[in-house]
């Protein structure tokens, strides 16, 4: 496994995150302890979660099965750069989501003792907040690292002018700074291109690309107009089959066959060759999948194969500047 810093930070990731959504409502408890275990053993090092996860209001599922894993020992937490992420609905309260200070501590606290341990690696704005002032955020932000509970912060589907404001308030007041933005991003779907990424080079951010696989898209097992029966797609936007674009896709298939790659390893290390990506967020419902995404980002692409994925997959169209 390859590593990498995170952002502009000394913090070493690995290449490959380990993404834990589906951890409760689809994977079992059972399952998702073998999935880690894999991880671990395969040196991921990296680990995301959000205290919604598990999607039981105000119960972080997936928070606790990863806290009854670390209780397991045998080094577990210590191995493991973790992250989680606060912002969403955990109880019924007016105070129970959002990112007000009065929610950020609760949150975290709650986060903590879920997860059985006493400090977050990387605490995560989970969305933006258009209705509170984001130096409030950023106080409570401040306290959570001052009183040891955080090491980093970071945050998730900003937009370019909002990770741009966060940065300068945080300068502005002396206090601590967002590490890490965390976005939708991959070779169906570039526009984090428009603002986000630039942005993250300016700043020092690490870029976290979630659906890294275009919801599956860029596995190569889909057909036109065609689902695998229980595959994402077959029971939820299945729009996105139909309105794909099949000649696309075949031709992605070519590429990556030619050199005798999966498409799954080409979208992977497409991701993690971009200046501003430090980790690529991955599920996993099976141990073997963990070993197949893992090896996935191990190709190096030259010049030539980006400049070919960008004839296929064109950027984003830059914004004209008057």
């Amino acid at each position: 496994m390859q590593y990498t810093n995170l952002g502009r930070t000394g913090l070493k990731v690995s290449r490959l995150c380990l993404g834990t959504m589906n951890f409760g409502p689809l994977t079992s408890e059972a399952d998702s302890f073998v999935i880690m275990d894999k991880a671990l053993e395969l040196g991921l090092n990296f680990f995301d979660t959000a205290n919604v996860y598990g999607w039981r209001k105000g119960e972080g599922v997936t928070e606790q099965i990863i806290g009854r894993w670390f209780a397991q020992g045998s080094g577990r937490r210590e191995k493991i750069v973790l992250a989680t992420k606060v912002y969403g609905e955990m109880g019924d309260g007016p105070n129970d989501r959002r990112l007000s200070a009065y929610h950020i501590r609760h949150a975290c606290d709650e986060s903590l003792r879920r997860m059985q341990t006493d400090h977050i690696d990387l605490y995560q704005l989970h969305r933006p907040s258009l209705t509170i002032p984001v130096d409030e955020t950023l106080r409570a932000c401040d306290d959570l690292i001052r009183a040891g509970k955080v090491r980093y912060i970071g945050h998730s589907n900003r937009a370019g002018w909002q990770i741009a404001e966060a940065e300068y308030v945080a300068r502005a007041r002396g206090g601590a700074r967002f590490i890490s933005s965390q976005n939708h991003y991959n070779l169906l779907d570039r526009r984090a291109e428009l603002e986000v990424t630039p942005a993250a080079e300016a700043y020092g951010l690490g870029v976290l690309p979630y659906f890294p696989l275009a919801n599956g898209l860029l596995t190569g097992k889909y057909s036109a107009g065609q689902a695998p029966e229980g595959s994402r797609l077959s029971h939820t936007r299945t729009n996105l089959v139909h309105d794909a674009d099949w000649e696309q896709l075949g031709a992605f298939g070519k590429f990556a066959a030619d050199r005798g790659l999966t498409e799954v390893q080409v979208a992977f290390s497409w991701l993690a060759a971009q200046p501003s990506v430090s980790s690529v967020i991955a599920g996993a419902t099976t141990p073997e999948q963990v070993r197949q995404n893992a090896a996935a980002v191990a190709w190096k692409p030259s010049h030539a194969d980006l400049a070919e994925l960008d004839d296929l997959f064109p950027r984003t169209p830059k914004v004209a500047l008057f």
